[in-house]
């Protein structure tokens, strides 16, 4: 399956107010695997960036003013995503700007998803860590993804660590490929036979956050049972 893992950067954030797209970042990735491919640019907004989206991007106005339209772009981007499944944290943002620009370049261009589909992480993670942050930043830290260098968001840098974020959440932790791709440069890997891994678990461990939340979920339970838990049992089993 053809993926490609997609962030944009904007002047606002309310596309129906007239926000523009200031930046595109998408990642190619085949088999789950980035191929190298990317598509990436900037964007003269022909309108200026909001205050709050300066501070979060370190984009100035003046820094835009020789990119760009996105009309001189989308045949270009809509060739890069054509029949692609778009991964997207918080999809219905991103989308909707980018339908935005689609009906301001030309209603033959139609949406986005009369050229891909969409997959949105932050459904999936909210769905996998109900009642947790599931920003990019806090999937990062509990997936063990390193964005130590993220100090401003950027579409291509956004995209990428996605990628990484996604592989880590749908893959439980091990990628596995079969072995007719064991002619690759699989240095390092240990082939069990017909399947090759191509990288070690890697052991996530609950955060201090997370242990008092199980804590207090238990206290609940055996508040509610009238007496100790099987867990809370389990537990005592364990240290003893």
């Amino acid at each position: 399956m053809r993926q490609i893992v997609l962030d944009t950067e904007t002047t606002g954030l309310e596309a129906h107010l007239g926000h523009r797209l200031i930046e595109i970042g998408a990642v190619e990735m085949v088999g789950r695997r980035p191929t190298g491919r990317t598509f990436h640019t900037y964007l003269n907004p022909e309108r200026a960036i909001d205050e709050g989206a300066r501070e979060v991007t370190g984009i100035q106005d003046e820094f835009l003013l020789d990119k760009p339209f996105f009309r001189d772009k989308v045949d270009e981007f809509l060739d890069f995503i054509r029949g692609a499944e778009l991964i997207i944290h918080n999809a219905a943002f991103d989308v909707g700007f980018i339908n935005a620009e689609l009906k301001l370049a030309g209603a033959h261009y139609g949406q986005v998803t009369d050229h891909a589909t969409v997959l949105d992480t932050l459904l999936m993670a909210r769905a996998m860590y109900p009642g947790q942050r599931n920003s990019l930043d806090a999937l990062c830290k509990r997936l063990g993804v390193d964005n130590a260098h993220r100090d401003l968001h950027g579409g291509l840098l956004d995209a990428q660590l996605l990628a990484d974020v996604y592989i880590a959440m749908t893959s439980g932790q091990v990628a596995l490929d079969f072995a007719f791709d064991a002619g690759a440069d699989n240095r390092g890997s240990n082939i069990l036979g017909d399947i090759v891994i191509t990288r070690r678990p890697v052991v996530l461990r609950a955060t201090d956050e997370e242990l008092a939340l199980h804590s207090n979920r238990l206290d609940a339970i055996d508040k509610a049972a009238g007496g100790q838990s099987i867990w809370r049992k389990l537990e005592s089993d364990t240290v003893h």
